[in-house]
C-alpha cells in the first residue's frame, strides 16, 4: 500500500501515508461494544479511539460506503477545527479515503456549515468535518455529510459501522486506482461571499459595535471577515486558532469574558462561537444571555411578520423552555419539539416542511438559506434584524417572553454501557415519576445521556426556581449514586 500511494508524487502525503500504515500494521484496532455514532458523528479523546490506525480504517471503510451509494462523481470535502489533533485525523481519514479511490478536497481550518454549504453546492460525493464542537481541547470527533450537505443518514453511518467491526482490511491489486488530495482553502472565500450573499445588498452594520467570542477556534477568519464587511466595528476575543486553548472558559458555553468585554467597549450586542462554529449565543448590551431559545423567537417572528414562516411552525427539542413555546403559541404560532440533537431538528423540519428549527444550544437552521446549523449565519441575521427593527437587541428581548427556571446538571459518567443504559437503572425511574408528579403541569424533567460528552443530563423546569432547584439535586444524587463510578 505504501509503494503504491507513493506514485500519486505528493510528498507530503508519502511521508503521512507511510507512517499511518507503519501505526496501522504495527497496532490493532479496538472497537468499544457500544456505538461508534453518536448523534453528530463519532466523538472522543484524541489518541484512544481517534487515532491514526483507527482513523485510516474509518476513511477507507466510510470511503468504500459513500461510492456504494453516491449519486454523484465528485471529490469528498474536507475542513478541520484547530485542535492539535485535527491535522492528524485529516490526514489519516484522507489517506483511507484516497486508498478507496476517492478524490478529497481539503479546505484547512474552516467552520463545519462551510463544509456543509460547499458538499451541496459542488458535486462532491460527501464532506467531513474533523471537530468535537464545544468539547475541550483533548476531544476531537469526525462529523459525515452526505452530498445534499446535511448529516449523513442513520442508515449509511450503520453500514460504515458494520464495515468496521467486520474487520475488513485494506485489499488492493493492481488495478486498484488510487485517490488524490488537493488543499484548496480558497473555496471557504466562497462561502463567506454566499453568507454575505443571504443579507439585503442595503444592509449595513455601520455604528453597531459587536463584540466576538471567537473560541481560539474555526471561526477566527471567517466570521471577522463576515461582521467588516458589513461595516460593524468588531471587538474579538480568543480570535487566533489555538489548540491548546478551543473551547477552554471561552466560546459559547463560557460566556463571562463576551459579558465583560461587552461592558468595557459599551458594546451593543455580541456573540460567541463554539469551537466549529455551527452554534453561537449572543449576549444583549445589560449582558444577558440570549440563547436559542430567544434567537428562535425573535427570527420566527420576524419571518412570521413577513409572511416567510409556513404554518407558523418552528420546530424545537425537548431542552426548549416552556416559557418560549407559550409565548410563541401565544403569537399564534406552533410549535414541535424534538430529540437533542440538531439532526432530529432537521429531520423534523424536513417531515413538517418548517423553515426554522434550532435548539436552546445555538444550532439555529433557517432553510431560507441553508441545510446545517451555522453560528456566523445566525449571528449575521440577528444582527441584521436588530439593525432593521431599529431598537437594541435588550428591548427585543424585553418584549419578548420569560423563561421559566430551568436548572440543568452534569453528570460525568465514563462507563459507556451504564451511560447508555440510565433508563434501566429502577431507582433513577421511580425518582424520575416521583418528581413529575409532585409538579404535574407546573414543571418538566428531562434526563437523558450526552450523544457527545461522557455525561448524564438531568435538567428540571418549573415555575417554581425552588421546586426545580430541589428536585434537580434530588436526581443528581440517584445519578450519582446508582450509575457513576
Amino acid at each position: 500500500m505504501v509503494s503504491s500511494l507513493s506514485r500519486n508524487g505528493n510528498s507530503c502525503m508519502d511521508r503521512v501515508s507511510t507512517a499511518i500504515d507503519t501505526a496501522f500494521l504495527g497496532q490493532s484496532v479496538h472497537l468499544p461494544n457500544t456505538p461508534l455514532f453518536g448523534t453528530d458523528g463519532i466523538r472522543g479523546k484524541a489518541g484512544e479511539l481517534l487515532n491514526a490506525p483507527f482513523v485510516l480504517q474509518l476513511g477507507f471503510q466510510a470511503g468504500q460506503v459513500l461510492k456504494a451509494n453516491r449519486v454523484t462523481s465528485g471529490p469528498v470535502i474536507i475542513g478541520q477545527d484547530s485542535r492539535n489533533s485535527s491535522d492528524m485525523l485529516a490526514m489519516s481519514i484522507a489517506a483511507g479515503l484516497t486508498s478507496a479511490g476517492l478524490e478529497v478536497w481539503k479546505l484547512g481550518l474552516c467552520p463545519t456549515p462551510c463544509v456543509s454549504y460547499l458538499t451541496r453546492t459542488s458535486n462532491a460525493v460527501g464532506g467531513i468535518m474533523i471537530s468535537a464542537s464545544h468539547n475541550p481541547p483533548e476531544d476531537n470527533g469526525i462529523k459525515f455529510f452526505d452530498h445534499e450537505g446535511t448529516k449523513l443518514s442513520q442508515a449509511l453511518a450503520q453500514q460504515i459501522e458494520e464495515r468496521l467491526r467486520s474487520n475488513l482490511s485494506l485489499s488492493f491489486n493492481n488495478a486498484t486506482k488510487w485517490g488524490k488530495v488537493s488543499y484548496q482553502p480558497s473555496l471557504v472565500d466562497d462561502y463567506c461571499r454566499f453568507l454575505q450573499g443571504n443579507l439585503q445588498q442595503s444592509l449595513d452594520l455601520q455604528g453597531m459595535r459587536i463584540v466576538l467570542d471567537l473560541a481560539w477556534g474555526a471561526s477566527v477568519n471567517v466570521a471577522v471577515k463576515a461582521f467588516k464587511s458589513l461595516g460593524a466595528q468588531v471587538i474579538c476575543l480568543h480570535d487566533s486558532p489555538n489548540g491548546d486553548c478551543i473551547n477552554v472558559n471561552c466560546g459559547s458555553t463560557h460566556l463571562d469574558s463576551l459579558k465583560l468585554a461587552i461592558k468595557e467597549h459599551q458594546a451593543d450586542l455580541g456573540f460567541a462561537f463554539d469551537g466549529d462554529a455551527d452554534r453561537v449565543m449572543a449576549v444583549d448590551s445589560r449582558g444577558r444571555v440570549v440563547d436559542g431559545d430567544y434567537i428562535l423567537y425573535l427570527w420566527g417572528k420576524h419571518l412570521l411578520q413577513q409572511g416567510k414562516l409556513p404554518n407558523n411552525l418552528l420546530v424545537g427539542t425537548v431542552m426548549a423552555n416552556l416559557g418560549f413555546e407559550r409565548a410563541w403559541e401565544n403569537l399564534g404560532g406552533k410549535f414541535i419539539r424534538t430529540a437533542v440533537g440538531d439532526r432530529y431538528v432537521q429531520a423534523k423540519m424536513w417531515e413538517t416542511g418548517a423553515v426554522l428549527g434550532g435548539e436552546q444550544s445555538g444550532h439555529i437552521i433557517c432553510h431560507h438559506y441553508g441545510v446545517s446549523g451555522d453560528g456566523v449565519q445566525t449571528a449575521l441575521h440577528l444582527a441584521a434584524l436588530v439593525r432593521k427593527s431599529k431598537k437594541s437587541l435588550a428591548t427585543l428581548v424585553d418584549n419578548s417572553f420569560q423563561t421559566y427556571p430551568q436548572i440543568l446538571r452534569n453528570v460525568r459518567i465514563e462507563d459507556r454501557g451504564r451511560r447508555h443504559s440510565w433508563q434501566e437503572c429502577i431507582p433513577l425511574q421511580e425518582a424520575i415519576t416521583q418528581a413529575k408528579i409532585s409538579m404535574g403541569n407546573a414543571g418538566r424533567v428531562l434526563v437523558r445521556s450526552s450523544g457527545t460528552e461522557p455525561l448524564i443530563r438531568v435538567m428540571v423546569e418549573s415555575v417554581n426556581y425552588k421546586d426545580a432547584h430541589e428536585w434537580v439535586e434530588y436526581l443528581v444524587k440517584v445519578v450519582e449514586q446508582y450509575l457513576a463510578d
